[in-house]
């Protein structure tokens, strides 16, 4: 029985919104590849149009690895992941958005999958509280033994993502959509994980944290 009673959806329905949530982050790049074989075919500057051919599937190549390792099975189901997985997969979603720096300190380890999964996706929450970008500082504690990890947002029109802080609080009032699908998940990941989320809000840097939940 889920501890949040917000986690109300059904597998299929879960599964349904995260697709979706998938084909939405890879549609934009996908579509910027397809704007530059269109600009070649128009007799356009070749540079710039393999330049935006380049950029875009780079960007897309990116997303869908992340998303692999954050929503994906990833191996077989109780299957462990390195950690280093992890780091390479959001340093490269960082680098290929050009706006956010990122800094990752702590042991590498193979760890189960939803503690990874959930890592990713806490780290998604984080990089929606800096829109205009700036820096994400991720520390692994302990994660062989008793996990527990921080991601701290700093940048531009920093704010607590809306639909992550209503849903980790259990006082949803709308019913789940593609929009709200990925803190939905991170929170039912936590719940999976017998983890407690919890955030602090500071005037100039909003950190997110992950520990083993009370017994």
């Amino acid at each position: 029985m889920p501890k949040n009673p917000n986690l109300t959806l059904s597998g299929p329905d879960l599964a349904a919104l995260l697709c979706s949530r998938v084909c939405h982050d890879v549609i934009s790049p996908v579509g910027a590849i397809n704007n530059g074989l269109e600009l070649l075919d128009e007799g356009g500057t070749d540079a710039d149009a393999l330049d935006l051919i380049r950029t875009s599937a780079l960007n897309a190549s990116v997303r869908l690895k992340f998303a692999r390792l954050a929503f994906g099975a990833s191996g077989s189901v109780g299957a462990s992941i390195d950690t280093g997985e992890a780091e390479k997969a959001a340093k490269d979603f960082a680098a290929a958005e050009k706006k956010t720096e990122v800094t990752w300190t702590g042991p590498r380890a193979i760890i189960p999958k939803n503690q990874v999964k959930l890592l990713l996706n806490l780290f998604m929450v984080a990089y929606s509280a800096i829109p205009r970008g700036g820096s994400l500082d991720v520390v692994l504690e302990n994660p062989e033994t008793d996990l527990k990890f921080s991601i701290t947002a700093r940048g531009r029109m920093l704010r607590l993502p809306a639909k992550y802080a209503e849903v980790s609080s259990g006082q949803m009032e709308e019913a789940v959509d593609a929009h709200s699908i990925q803190p939905y998940y991170t929170v039912l990941l936590a719940d999976e994980c017998n983890m407690e989320l919890k955030h602090v809000v500071h005037e100039d840097r909003i950190t997110f944290m992950a520990e083993a939940a009370a017994a």
